[in-house]
């Protein structure tokens, strides 16, 4: 029986998706993938070079491959009252995403709009920096200022002990240090519609990155950023549409905002293991906001007698209104949470 061909338009988008972490070793990956020859895998690498959508430098035994860069764009805009960020995004960015397919097109206006708007009404910035770069595989938008950053101003205005309180706040949704204009969405729902959503403010960087069929979550320190820089990226032909998103959260005849979803990744600080009543009740900080909650323990091995029995029997039977979602938990949490809460029925699911 003859081999089935793989289409060459598949062997193609595996090597622009994979060859920036395989820049020498692009062609042997190919050929072992998808069980073709070396040379058969190189012609399809010169193919993409030849068409211009691949860069080659170096010799032939050490020659190395990455995506050309369709655009790059680079705008400085002073931050006053006035500035309108429907305006922004049609004078600065829009133009360099001429024929990007629709679904694509309104996740940027809505992700970069947002995070324009917050550096108006909320950094107390003088400059902000906008920039949209552009290749066969990804479109990226940055949005930078010199503000007071997203993290002190939120920790300064609800009076948290720590930046990374805000970031957990700012996880959960439906936090604005102005709730009279703002409904503290706009981060929530970007962070969710793009591929890769990172924040970096102050010392602290936040990273979320989407990885079937689970996101993946990054928090360190770094060097000090002064102000707030934002970065967000997705493949020009993703079939996420805004519209999911916002329905993926939203519950009741109105569709309102009423679900959540918190990386308890984020609760914990540096080495620290969360053992405490103090720490969970920093988690269950503003439930009260939402009817279902999605409690996602990625990334963490193991939790305390007292942070459990807070959140899965004290909380539960203070709001039994508020139905809990336990995702991604090791067989050490399930069975904590199993003994703190004597069974796995009424509000509580597992997963």
């Amino acid at each position: 029986m003859a081999k089935k061909r793989t289409p060459i338009q598949e062997i193609r988008n595996f090597i622009l998706n994979n060859v920036k972490e395989r820049p020498t070793g692009i062609s042997r990956l190919t050929a072992e993938k998808f069980n073709i020859s070396r040379q058969t895998a190189n012609k399809h690498v010169m193919s993409l070079v030849t068409e211009g959508e691949l860069e080659a430098s170096g010799n032939t035994k050490a020659r190395t491959y990455r995506v050309t860069k369709l655009v790059t764009h680079v705008d400085q805009i002073a931050v006053t009252p006035r500035l309108e960020e429907h305006v922004t995004w049609r004078e600065t960015i829009a133009p360099y995403l001429i024929n990007v397919q629709d679904n694509v097109l309104d996740i940027c206006q809505y992700g970069f709009t947002e995070m324009v708007n917050n550096v108006v009404s909320h950094s107390k910035a003088r400059h902000m920096n906008v920039v949209v770069e552009r290749d066969p595989v990804l479109i990226t938008l940055r949005v930078s200022d010199d503000g007071v950053g997203v993290f002190t101003k939120i920790q300064q205005v609800f009076g948290y002990d720590d930046p990374r309180q805000a970031l957990l706040e700012l996880a959960k949704g439906k936090i604005t240090s102005d709730p009279d204009r703002h409904t503290g969405e706009g981060i929530f729902f970007t962070s969710k519609m793009f591929d890769t959503f990172s924040i970096w403010s102050g010392r602290l960087f936040y990273g979320r990155t989407k990885k079937d069929p689970d996101w993946l979550i990054e928090v360190e320190d770094r060097k000090n950023f002064n102000g707030t820089l934002i970065s967000m990226e997705i493949h020009p032909n993703s079939t996420r549409i805004s519209k999911e998103i916002f329905d993926e959260y939203a519950s009741g005849e109105d569709r309102e905002f009423s679900r959540t979803h918190v990386p308890i990744l984020l609760a914990k600080y540096g080495k620290e293991q969360l053992l405490s009543r103090s720490q969970a009740r920093r988690v269950l900080a503003r439930f009260e906001r939402f009817k279902e909650v999605m409690l996602d323990f990625q990334g963490v091995g193991m939790i305390g007698q007292a942070f459990a029995d807070e959140i899965f029997r004290v909380f539960r039977r203070e709001h039994p209104e508020i139905a809990i979602e336990v995702l991604n938990i090791s067989n050490e949490i399930d069975q904590m949470i199993r003994h703190v809460s004597g069974d796995a029925n009424g509000s509580l699911r597992l997963f």
